[in-house]
């Protein structure tokens, strides 16, 4: 008989768990469409008429896409009322959310919001996922990375290979 206390594996449930399950569509753009808005071609302003939320919290090395703010994912659902205070007092139009691939934490903000746009009846607020995220951004070639703040060329070679 053994007296040995039995190991037992409790999985931590993920961060998102705690909140609710995001029920809007997702609505993506694409990053060639989010060039040309940060170029000035579609007549849209960054930060008045459309902001960029990188939602990263520890894993945003290798650098942002210019004059994103950020939100840590994990910090979003509970400031939600916030957060859409500020941009509808600002006159903001568009919120892109990403992160690395825009997979998990981009788009769920960007449903999030969408369902908060939705429960307070404002039409006026569109909230997107960047498609393929930060890592598709600084993938895509020179005239993106010129759009990066901070950009280190090191950290998306090493992650290309994962």
């Amino acid at each position: 008989m053994s007296t040995a206390p039995q190991e037992t594996e409790t999985e931590q449930a993920p961060w998102y768990a705690a909140y609710p399950e995001p029920q809007s569509d997702l609505m993506n753009i694409s990053r060639a469409e989010v060039l040309e808005m940060l170029k000035g071609s579609t007549g849209e302003t960054a930060g008045k008429d459309f902001v960029l939320v990188d939602l990263r919290r520890d894993d945003c090395k290798g650098g942002t896409i210019r004059g994103s703010i950020n939100l840590p994912a994990q910090s979003m659902y509970q400031t939600l009322p916030t957060i859409y205070d500020m941009f509808k007092a600002a006159g903001v139009k568009k919120v892109i959310f990403y992160c690395g691939t825009s997979r998990g934490r981009g788009s769920r903000g960007a449903r999030w919001l969408s369902d908060y746009l939705l429960k307070v009846g404002d039409n006026s607020i569109q909230s997107f996922a960047l498609f393929e995220g930060i890592k598709g951004w600084a993938n895509a070639g020179l005239e993106y990375v010129e759009f990066m703040d901070e950009h280190d060329g090191s950290v998306w070679e090493r992650l290309k290979s994962q």
